[in-house]
């Protein structure tokens, strides 16, 4: 099974959330929760990835189009 591959798909709006996410939990102190450094390590790289592959990180109007993803991902109820 070493080096094989998984492939995630997500919608534009789940990478963008999960983007932001992955953001947040970088920048805090969670090193008591996340304990492997292996872990870290995926949570870097897919962070960096969907970096390199969401425009919309950098558009003007960010803050808009996370709420607007987040709203349209939320269950009905």
């Amino acid at each position: 099974m070493s080096g094989s591959q998984v492939t995630i798909q997500l919608t534009s709006d789940e990478a963008l959330v999960l983007s932001n996410w992955l953001e947040r939990l970088q920048m805090t102190d969670l090193s008591r929760v996340v304990d492997d450094p292996a872990v870290w390590a995926l949570i870097h790289r897919i962070a960096g990835t969907l970096d390199k592959t969401l425009p919309e990180l950098f558009a003007s109007d960010y803050d808009q189009r996370l709420e607007a993803a987040h709203r349209r991902l939320r269950p009905e109820g």
